[in-house]
């Protein structure tokens, strides 16, 4: 996967001013996730929320307009080679099918949607290991007939 060079020009901000995800969500009033999604160009902001962005990182605001564009999303034709996002990919090679059986007994047929859709990441401490807990929800979408 390649880096857009914006967004490597907005990593290396957010390091220098020493910012989590977690610090911009408290700045810009949105979640963690799709501020990164953002500063990932996998979703646009409006002007409002990439000058905050931009601001908070003590960019110039000609990076403004960047941020506002549509941008193309996915990670490519390729199986992702980073071993935390290939786990994602191999879950869903190894869980796909039964959860769509799952989602169909549940709702019928149609798709869960990934633009009605809010993303979680939670940290969830354990003796045994911390553990990555990720929340999915997106509106269901019924397939029409005509």
């Amino acid at each position: 996967m390649s880096i857009p060079e914006i967004t490597q020009k907005l990593l290396a901000a957010k390091k220098d001013k020493g910012l989590s995800f977690t610090d911009l969500e408290k700045i810009l009033g949105r979640d963690e996730v799709w501020i990164a999604a953002v500063i990932y160009r996998q979703a646009s902001a409006s002007e409002e929320e990439a000058k905050q962005l931009v601001e908070a990182l003590g960019l110039d605001e000609s990076d403004v307009e960047e941020l506002t564009e549509y941008p193309v999303k996915g990670l490519g034709p390729i199986v992702p080679t980073d071993p935390l996002i290939y786990r994602f990919y191999e879950i869903m090679q190894v869980y796909g099918m039964p959860m769509k059986a799952v989602i169909h007994e549940k709702f019928g047929d149609g798709i869960m949607s990934a633009i009605d859709f809010t993303l979680d990441i939670e940290k969830e401490e354990d003796p045994k290991g911390d553990r990555v807990k990720v929340i999915m929800s997106g509106k269901f979408l019924p397939y029409k007939k005509w």
